[in-house]
């Protein structure tokens, strides 16, 4: 019986945002005061539950605004649900919005073993790693300048590279990425391929319906947050695309 890793019970996200229109910050602040501000909760997520096996690699599809990068940031433990449990078990690889634990005034040797170290390593482990890092992402050169003097496809090759330098126990993927030219852009793909075919789990967001096909061992089709419907991929594609031509 394959091992579970992630195991997502009943869990909701409800941001709270104001029903309360105003014409000015001055007068949103008077109203804050003398709590006149009217508040409603906002459910980006409802009731969602699921596992995911050790080897399998589990698709999440929707209109924008479904929820699913909202769920992905719940499993990666970067938001905490309002209601339910998120279990994972083992080293995590996030590949969303990369780069954003990084320090700007830290250098680039610094910081991959500040986000090595938040994904799960230990300082020791990374700062053995930092030359087959920057080789990698071809930043050898840049190994000692502050990251805010990197471009933004800087910043993003040396947090892919560094949040795929081993296997981990979950990959996690918001879109296949392009990150960086086009030699980086393949290796990229290449390197995500060889994560998602090691044994590890994966749970994938994406619009591409072929990647879901090809890729994906289950799908997870959620719509206004909540779970539509779970299964086979082409059975979930098939609702989802009916759904939208409607």
């Amino acid at each position: 019986m394959s091992e579970i890793i992630v195991e997502v019970k009943d869990a909701s996200l409800a941001y709270r945002r104001t029903r309360h229109r105003v014409s000015s910050l001055k007068q949103t602040a008077i109203d804050t005061i003398k709590k006149r501000m009217a508040y409603e909760e906002f459910f980006a997520l409802k009731g969602v539950s699921m596992e995911i096996k050790r080897g399998e690699t589990v698709a999440v599809i929707g209109r924008n605004g479904a929820g699913k990068s909202t769920l992905l940031k719940v499993v990666a433990r970067v938001l905490p649900p309002t209601t339910g449990r998120v279990i994972v078990r083992g080293a995590v690889a996030p590949m969303i919005e990369l780069g954003a634990g990084f320090n700007p005034e830290l250098t680039g040797a610094e910081n991959m073993v500040l986000y090595g170290t938040l994904l799960g390593r230990t300082p020791k482990e990374m700062r053995g790693r930092i030359e087959a890092i920057a080789e990698w992402a071809g930043l050898t050169e840049h190994l000692d300048i502050p990251v805010r003097a990197y471009s933004s496809g800087m910043v993003a090759r040396l947090a892919f590279a560094t949040a795929t330098d081993n296997v981990p126990d979950l990959l996690l993927i918001d879109e296949v990425l392009s990150v960086g030219d086009e030699d980086f852009q393949e290796r990229s793909k290449a390197r995500t391929e060889t994560l998602m075919n090691s044994g590890c789990a994966v749970l994938l967001v994406t619009h591409d319906l072929n990647t879901v096909r090809t890729m994906a061992t289950r799908a997870i089709y959620l719509d206004h947050g909540a779970p539509k419907a779970s299964g086979k991929p082409e059975e979930v594609i098939e609702q989802y695309l009916a759904d939208l031509h409607r």
